[in-house]
């Protein structure tokens, strides 16, 4: 339910990109901002890596993205991608001979961090590997593991060393005619990525992953993430993103709609709109919401729903979203359907009934499209 056509405040305007594919994934352009995360499981790990694979696809991962340290990940690559539904980013570090390997197993797109993947001959050979099996790069720079060269010229890590070197291997890739890559620049401190962001915007066309690396748990990291990301977002910088939580990857794909969500840049699934409850409450919202969103997860159509305790902002609430309950008194409440007053409903049914008409109403907005 956009509402962007009568509410041009509400508009953001995207930065220009060029558009890749990462396998069959657009990424830039006027393609739809992509979410993505990371397995931690170990990648020799078969079974247990599609499974996480696929539970994150399942929440709607658009791309995954795997780690491939050494020999036997890259052999274990080549029986992972052909079970998973989602394109596969091979994460490589320190070795070369790793990205040829994961290119030639089947990666959609191999993630390379200038600092450390080895001099520009080297470079060279990966390019060729991606160039030949139909394979695009991420340049990945990150504050913590930036070139020498760059730390001895600026002292620490800073925005201006960082977009200096995604910058420079830009250059090597396309000195080398590759221009199927996107590019990151990431920090733990927020104010340093958004500021190398906001200078990468401006110096080239690339697609641009946005990601605060490192940035904490499950709380600590989607603030982190959603004032980082979320300003730059809102500036219309970035083409696909990742938040980075010590949590489980499918948490990550959750928090990264969250933001998008939140923005109006991506519609997946039920956006529940609840009040943080209080004396006047007609029920027990904090603990109905939680089972709410529990039971509601598997909707997947980009559709409303408004929980409010009372009436002094539940009927305005409800009637601009696809269903709402508004608390009233002596144990009942009031549905929305569609922004429109509908029936009373007693609280103790309220939740069966809640879910019954939005599985409805998402059965009616899919029969429409």
């Amino acid at each position: 339910m956009s509402l962007n056509h009568i509410r041009p405040w509400r508009n953001i305007e995207r930065r220009k990109s060029r558009q890749i594919m990462v396998g069959n994934v657009p990424v830039g352009g006027d393609a739809p901002i992509t979410v993505q995360t990371m397995t931690n499981t170990l990648t020799t790990d078969v079974k247990g890596t599609i499974a996480q694979i696929q539970a994150a696809a399942d929440a709607g991962a658009d791309i995954v993205r795997v780690s491939v340290p050494d020999e036997a990940s890259s052999r274990a690559l080549r029986e992972i991608v052909p079970e998973v539904s989602v394109p596969i980013v091979a994460d490589i570090h320190f070795h070369y001979k790793r990205g040829i390997e994961a290119a030639e197993a089947g990666a959609a797109c191999l993630r390379i961090n200038p600092g450390n993947i080895g001099d520009e001959a080297r470079v060279k050979e990966v390019i060729k590997a991606a160039r030949d099996n139909n394979c695009s790069i991420r340049i990945g720079v990150n504050a913590g593991s930036l070139e020498k060269h760059l730390l001895d010229k600026y002292a620490e890590p800073c925005p201006a060393a960082m977009v200096e070197s995604g910058l420079d291997h830009i250059k090597i890739l396309q000195d080398n005619d590759f221009h199927e890559f996107k590019i990151s620049c990431k920090a733990s401190d927020v104010f340093m990525a958004a500021a190398a962001y906001q200078q990468l915007a401006e110096a080239t066309d690339a697609p641009i992953h946005l990601g605060i690396t490192e940035a904490g748990g499950l709380m600590s990291g989607t603030v982190k993430s959603a004032i980082g990301m979320g300003n730059l977002l809102w500036a219309g910088i970035g083409d696909t993103i990742r938040v980075s939580l010590s949590a489980d990857p499918v948490e990550e794909v959750k928090m990264g709609f969250e933001i998008l969500k939140s923005l109006g840049l991506r519609h997946r699934g039920v956006n529940i709109i609840s009040c943080p409850s209080c004396a006047r409450q007609g029920f027990d919202v904090i603990r109905t919401v939680e089972t709410l969103e529990k039971r509601l997860e598997h909707i997947k159509t980009p559709m409303s729903l408004s929980i409010i305790g009372c009436v002094v902002n539940g009927p305005g609430e409800a009637l601009m979203t696809d269903v709402g309950f508004t608390g009233g008194g002596a144990g009942s409440g009031m549905v929305y359907l569609a922004g429109a007053q509908s029936h009373k409903l007693s609280n103790d049914q309220m939740v069966e009934h809640i879910v019954e008409q939005v599985e409805r109403r998402a059965a009616e907005l899919d029969a429409a499209e």
